[in-house]
């Protein structure tokens, strides 16, 4: 990439930061100025047009004050001395880029990689500063890991971090004068203008970046590995909010601490939640137009454009990218203690994935059918059948969590909350063992059986045909007749531990 569109650009971003401050300055002094001139010139003060413009003009002053930017470590830094291998691949990479390495590596959970300029005056001077997920670096194999990096190096290479800050520092400035001014506020109408026209221009050049970093990474490591980490990332990336919020966050909330990494390996390998990453990635490779206000180009458009390029040498049977870190335990819990504060992440007690049914979830279970005992006498495993089908109604005779009734909307999903949790402490109580995989569903393994307890009422209300079959199979297994309140714990045990339940779905 020549000189001469690295200096295009930072125009192109100088000259809209100008424009945006020209713009609201003028605004602000117009806006003081009328009282001013209605005083001086008109020798009266009408004093409630004098208050609104003063002000709307302090507002947009105030807002558009440039604001100190202090950088946060997003995660633990790695350094070279506990994390040798990676160093020495992210130097080859660097080396292949003709790029000097970030001055800081940090490891944050998302499925992502980033770089970034801190200090210096808006990109001028300052430190490199690079950002390595986690998660990322589990679904990456080694040789895509380096195609990925050869990217974030790209956006070095052009420059683009350095733009950045002018960017940013606009944006920001454009959103702080929006949300000062009010929706309602007519003064809200020429900043809208200019926030539009901001961000199309400017997510456009961001789109025009992400096409060059492609093309550097493709030409230096290949575009075949950069191209299956771009698929791996946009496959697995959206599942990763679902994983930490209703995998990760009960168990957190309950005090223990599993092995996230591995239960993120475990969450994408689930038959159902692999296939749903595939089809989700199918739309993105087969179709999708551009946004004008994306930061990035559509997937498909970026595996086109480096397809002519050279595929790279041929890899056998690779490792993971976290093969490159030492001792990952360590620093999920450094990564935990950074999130959450130190305090917190320390009295977190490590357990296995295995170990989670025991700790977190059958205790909360307990919890939830304890508040709805009384409302369980009459319901027997063998009654499922019939409860189904007015479950709405059923619903709203229980309490959640919280001890309060649900709404409409909640009704449902909370009887099967509580019959599923009253079914699998009935079962366990009868000898089954509780099986939870992240990604899975809850189920029990009963003698031959394996019930999936929260799962059967949508199940028995969507086929009717089933009803007689679980009657069968109740009494086969020896529950038929067993009111599910005898699954509740004494009064005394229910009220122990914290108002909770693993989501399904």
């Amino acid at each position: 990439m020549n000189a001469s569109f690295v200096i295009a650009r930072a125009a192109l971003a100088l000259l809209l930061m100008i424009g945006f401050y020209l713009l609201a300055l003028s605004i602000a002094f117009a806006l003081l100025w009328v009282p001013y001139a209605e005083f001086v010139y008109a020798e009266h003060i009408t004093p409630k047009l004098a208050i609104i413009c003063i002000l709307g003009g302090l507002t947009i002053l105030w807002s558009v004050l440039p604001r100190w930017d202090t950088f946060r470590a997003p995660g633990p830094l790695l350094t070279r001395e506990k994390h040798p291998r990676l160093f020495k691949a992210l130097e080859l990479v660097a080396g292949a880029t003709r790029q000097t390495m970030p001055a800081e590596v940090y490891l944050v959970p998302d499925v992502n990689a980033w770089v970034m300029q801190r200090g210096g005056v808006m990109g001028l001077g300052g430190r490199r500063v690079m950002g390595l997920g986690l998660p990322l670096m589990r679904i990456l194999s080694c040789s895509q890991f380096s195609a990925v990096l050869a990217h974030e190096f790209g956006h070095y290479h052009g420059g683009d971090t350095k733009i950045g800050p002018w960017i940013y520092k606009t944006r920001g400035a454009i959103g702080r004068t929006l949300n000062a001014l009010g929706t309602r506020s007519w003064l809200q109408a020429p900043f809208r203008c200019y926030a539009r026209m901001f961000l199309r221009v400017t997510h456009a050049v961001s789109r025009r970046q992400e096409f060059i970093a492609d093309e550097l990474a493709a030409r230096t490591l290949g575009a075949k590995p950069l191209a299956d980490g771009l698929c791996s990332v946009h496959r697995v990336a959206p599942a990763f909010d679902y994983y930490w919020r209703n995998e990760c966050a009960p168990v957190l909330s309950a005090g223990f601490l599993p092995p996230l990494a591995d239960g993120f390996d475990r969450f994408v390998r689930a038959r159902h939640i692999s296939a749903s990453m595939d089809e989700q990635l199918e739309v993105q490779l087969s179709g999708g137009n551009s946004d004008p206000y994306d930061t990035h180009p559509p997937l498909r458009d970026r595996i086109a454009a480096i397809a002519h390029l050279p595929h790279g040498p041929a890899q056998g049977q690779e490792l993971p990218a976290a093969s490159l870190l030492d001792d990952v335990p360590a620093l999920e819990k450094e990564l935990l203690a950074k999130l959450a504060g130190t305090d917190e992440a320390g009295r977190l007690k490590q357990i296995v994935w295995d170990e989670v049914g025991a700790c977190v979830y059958i205790p909360l279970w307990a919890r939830l059918v304890g508040l709805n005992a009384n409302r369980l006498k009459s319901v027997t495993p063998d009654s499922l059948g019939s409860v189904a089908t007015n479950l709405k109604v059923f619903g709203k005779t229980l309490v959640d969590p919280a001890n309060e009734p649900p709404d409409d909307d909640n009704a449902e999903a909370l009887a099967n909350a509580v019959v599923g949790a009253a079914m699998a402490l009935l079962l366990i109580q009868r000898g089954g063992q509780v099986d939870i995989e992240p990604g899975h569903e809850v189920s029990v393994n009963f003698g031959a059986y394996s019930l999936k307890p929260f799962g059967l009422l949508p199940t028995l209300k969507n086929d009717r045909a089933t009803s007689d079959t679980w009657i069968a199979q109740c009494a086969e297994v020896g529950i038929a007749g067993i009111e599910l309140a005898t699954a509740a714990p004494s009064s005394k045990d229910s009220a122990k531990g914290e108002p909770a339940q693993r989501q399904e779905g």
